[in-house]
């Protein structure tokens, strides 16, 4: 990690957040709460965000309830909000939010409209 890290001021987080619709700036953090169908469901979404994390080498803070995922990003060293978290919450918010029907290919997803098996509350 050779280059120099260094934390946004609030106008580049707020540019960055453009496109990160459900996330948000609290209290020096970038915030994200996840709704799932229940238990099994919020366990994967944390597995899908850890793993993502670790390959990144960037590690979130996490709350896991029942039917919630709260993910906090910010990077120590600078004690900021740096581009590492806001590359890191695009990429979550891709692999989380993926929807395989839409997309039309061999794959379908799961039954979202039916409760019985949703996994995840798409936004």
């Amino acid at each position: 990690m050779s280059e120099e890290i260094r934390a946004l001021d609030e106008e580049e987080i707020l540019a960055g957040l453009a496109g990160l619709a459900h996330w948000r700036l609290e209290a020096g953090c970038l915030v994200r709460d996840y709704r799932s169908g229940g238990w099994k469901a919020t366990l994967m979404v944390a597995g899908v965000v850890g793993h993502l994390a670790e390959a990144a080498w960037h590690h979130p803070e996490m709350e896991l309830s029942w039917d919630r995922v709260r993910v906090r990003l910010s990077t120590h060293s600078p004690r900021g909000i740096t581009a590492r978290d806001l590359a890191l919450a695009r990429k979550i918010e891709e692999v989380v939010q993926w929807q395989p029907a839409s997309e039309g290919g061999a794959l379908e997803g799961t039954p979202n409209a039916d409760e019985r098996f949703r996994y995840i509350r798409y936004d």
